[in-house]
């Protein structure tokens, strides 16, 4: 299936078997020859959180270019997945299912997991159960989800936060990273909003250089 690729394409559409029934997705290809390979979670499935949103699309970018093959998908119940919101055990239970699928099809590589606002929190769930080469949250909704079991993250991990989010409060964040005994890289982009308006590239070039450092 990863021969599509190969032929030139730079993303093409996967259905991928999920534990509610089947999964949408997009494949978007490595720049190169791949180095692993990355799973991205999108926002809220309540309000309007798809994996085509431009910061999930940013992210793929960033990793596609750092030569990694990247997953990005729509939790159940959104687009064509199969399935209804499950309060987030339930979109956990997904985004496993299609890094095992990735891990499967990308044997012995490494494997990373991103995530925006409410896909932050679920990249976090994720990683505090499975194997990861690396972590990117982007603005975690701190305060809205229970985070006070998410603090055993020992992978190289980069949490990017605006500091003019009007959805998460970043002072929140800023907190929350200082209490964890292994904190992530934390990079705050000044003047960004919480879906980055205007600051899509400053979010493509922090990703890109903690990337270029794996």
């Amino acid at each position: 299936m990863f021969d599509r690729c190969k032929e030139g394409l730079s993303s093409f559409p996967v259905t991928i078997p999920g534990p509610s029934g089947t999964l949408e997705g997009i494949v978007d290809c490595a720049a190169g020859s791949p180095l692993g390979g990355a799973v991205i979670c999108h926002p809220h499935p309540l309000y309007g959180g798809t994996m085509q949103n431009k910061v999930v699309h940013t992210l793929a970018k960033s990793l596609t270019a750092s030569n990694r093959t990247a997953v990005r998908f729509n939790f159940r119940g959104v687009g064509v997945s199969t399935g209804v919101y499950d309060e987030g055990a339930g979109e956990t239970d997904d985004a496993l299912a299609v890094l095992d699928w990735l891990a499967s099809s990308q044997p012995g590589l490494p494997m990373i997991l991103a995530g925006f606002s409410f896909g932050s929190y679920i990249a976090l769930q994720v990683a505090a159960e499975a194997d990861s080469a690396a972590l990117i949250t982007v603005a975690p909704p701190v305060g809205m989800f229970d985070f006070e079991n998410l603090s055993s993250i020992i992978c190289p991990w980069l949490l990017i936060q605006g500091d003019e989010d009007e959805v998460v409060d970043s002072n929140s964040v800023i907190n929350w990273v200082h209490s964890l005994e292994n904190p992530p890289q934390l990079e705050i982009v000044r003047g960004a909003s919480h879906f980055f308006h205007g600051k899509l590239l400053d979010l493509r070039s922090v990703c890109g250089n903690f990337l270029q450092n794996l």
